[in-house]
C-alpha cells in the first residue's frame, strides 16, 4: 500500500497554452519517464454507491469526501491500481494498492472478494466500504497525460487532454473500448500537485497564462447525471 498526502490545484487552459507551458517547463523540469510526446494513456474505472454518494458529495462541495477508482495505463497493462482519494480541507490523501490483471478484472465485474487475499489494512478497508455500502462500477474515464516533475516538495505538474468516457463498458483492459468525448478537445486540465508549498517560479509560469483555479471533476464529466456540473 502506498500513501500520499498533498495539495492539488487545477486550472483550465487552452491547447495553445498547454504547448507553451510544456515547452517552458521542459527547460528546467524533469519529464516523467513515461511521458514522451504528448504523454501516456490513463484509464480509470470509478465506483460509487447505489445512490451516488460520492458524486453527490462532489456536487454539493462537501469538505470531507472520497472517491474510489481502479486505474491502469492502457489495455496492454498487466496491473492496475485500486485508489482511494479523500479530500480533507486543502489536503488530498491518496492510498493505492497494486492488483494483478486477474484481480483487477474481478473488480471490474463488481466482485471485490480478491481484496480479502491481501495482508493489508487498506485492502480490507476498501472491501468493507465497497461491499457494505454497495459500491458498483459507474464510469470509465480515459485521457492522455503529460507530466513534469520537480524534486522540491515532490511537485508534479500534469496536463490532461482528450478526455473521454463511457458508462456502458467497464473493462479498462479492453482494446475495443468505445468512449465518447466528454470534454472540449481544445481545452486541457492543468493540475499542480505538491507537498508543502508551491515554488514561486512555477506559480509565476501559471500566472502568465492567466489561468483561473477551478475544481474540474473528471468523474462528474463522465456521469450523465453529473455533466451539468462541469466546474464545481
Amino acid at each position: 500500500m502506498r500513501e500520499v498526502l498533498r495539495q492539488e490545484k487545477k486550472y483550465l487552459i487552452s491547447l495553445e497554452q498547454y504547448y507553451r507551458l510544456s515547452r517552458h517547463f521542459g527547460n528546467f523540469l524533469q519529464e516523467d519517464e513515461h511521458s514522451s510526446g504528448d504523454g501516456y494513456t490513463v484509464r480509470s474505472l470509478y465506483y460509487d454507491s447505489l445512490d451516488d454518494w460520492d458524486l453527490e458529495g462532489k456536487v454539493s462541495g462537501i469538505e470531507t469526501r472520497r472517491k474510489i477508482r481502479l486505474r491502469n495505463y492502457g489495455p496492454h497493462a498487466e496491473t492496475a491500481k485500486l485508489e482511494m482519494k479523500q479530500k480533507q480541507g486543502m489536503w488530498q490523501k491518496k492510498r493505492s494498492l497494486v492488483l494483478n490483471r486477474a484481480q483487477s478484472m474481478q473488480l471490474t465485474a463488481g466482485n471485490y472478494s480478491s481484496l480479502l487475499t491481501f495482508n493489508s489494512d487498506f485492502a480490507a478497508e476498501c472491501f468493507g466500504v465497497m461491499q457494505t455500502q454497495c459500491y458498483r462500477p459507474k464510469a470509465v474515464i480515459s485521457y492522455t497525460r503529460k507530466v513534469f516533475v520537480a524534486q522540491e516538495n515532490e511537485i508534479r505538474i500534469t496536463f490532461d487532454h482528450h478526455i473521454k468516457g463511457t458508462e456502458s463498458n467497464f473493462d479498462i483492459f479492453s482494446h475495443d473500448l468505445t468512449e465518447n468525448m466528454i470534454f472540449d478537445p481544445y481545452k486541457v486540465v492543468l493540475e499542480v500537485k505538491f507537498d508543502g508549498f508551491l515554488l514561486s517560479y512555477i506559480k509565476d509560469a501559471i500566472n502568465e497564462v492567466n489561468a483561473s483555479e477551478l475544481s474540474v471533476s473528471k468523474y462528474c464529466l463522465g456521469r450523465s447525471i453529473g455533466q451539468r456540473y462541469l466546474f464545481l
